[in-house]
């Protein structure tokens, strides 16, 4: 089965050229860059094509491409390719905004990463140092069948499964719901309070407390406070943690923040990233 793979030769590109190297599918490969296409050669050892003759027979195209690139992209080339194609996107926020052109004889699916997870039973150490995934460490994916028969889903979560392999679970949602998760979750609230967490280990340095000293503190009981928070282990905080969370909640967050998971904040959100 033939795969079209556009932006092969950019950093997700090649992670996942790597990953579809060896599998079932015939992949084509599309990098529009002479920096990419060399990146490719030397990393994955394949050679790129013209996107019509990429185009040409494939019953996948996977947009390996910024989240700004999806709507000239796809644009680009949904005259170009067969019905029942399936059109790939790797993130939610440019489908759920609706840059997909209008074509209803063709599916769209979407997929992102979960990442590794912070507890993990990895023993490996190339898997402990796995951050990102798709290499040697176990990740979550979630996928969204946006448009097309029902069926199309496992052939998408197939090509999802490859690409961001080793496998760890995969969950399907809708695109609303992956919207919600990203940017909803994982950055505006999780990224942000993480580069909160990294301004307050700054400010305890600023006032005098050893850098080294500092760090391995916070990531310790980042560790053991969030196995609690997450249900890891059964245990409970201290009566004096539990005061000063009463205490610090309003202090660090609006009375209203729950409100970015409103669907116009979202809308918001999703507006400014594409």
């Amino acid at each position: 089965m033939k795969i079209a793979l556009i932006g092969a030769g950019g950093k997700m590109g090649v992670r996942l050229s790597a990953n579809l190297k060896g599998s079932r599918f015939d992949v084509a490969h599309v990098e529009i860059t002479e920096a990419g296409q060399a990146r490719l050669k030397d990393v994955v050892g394949v050679n790129c094509v013209a996107l019509d003759d990429a185009l040409a027979g494939a019953r996948a195209v996977i947009l390996a491409v910024p989240d700004t690139a999806i709507r000239a992209v796809s644009h680009g080339l949904i005259d170009k390719v067969a019905p029942g194609t399936m059109i790939i996107a790797l993130d939610a926020a440019a489908p759920f905004a609706g840059h997909f052109p209008e074509r209803n004889d063709v599916t769209y699916f979407v997929t992102h990463p979960c990442h590794p997870p912070i507890f993990n039973e990895e023993t490996d150490m190339a898997a402990k140092r796995d951050y990102f995934g798709g290499v040697a460490a176990k990740q979550a994916i979630v996928s969204a069948l946006m448009q097309g028969p029902d069926e199309d889903f496992g052939l998408g979560e197939e090509i999802a499964k490859t690409i961001f392999q080793p496998i760890l679970r995969s969950h399907r949602v809708s695109v609303d719901e992956m919207a919600l998760l990203e940017p909803g979750l994982s950055e505006t609230v999780c990224a942000t309070l993480l580069v909160v967490m990294k301004d307050a280990l700054d400010e305890v340095v600023r006032r005098g407390v050893n850098e080294q000293a500092a760090r391995d503190f916070l990531l310790g009981h980042l560790n053991i406070l969030g196995a609690v928070v997450m249900g890891e282990i059964q245990g409970e905080f201290s009566d004096a943690c539990n005061k000063a969370i009463n205490n610090g909640k309003p202090r660090l967050m609006r009375d209203d923040w729950i409100g970015v998971f409103e669907p116009d904040e979202i809308k918001e959100s999703i507006r400014r990233i594409t």
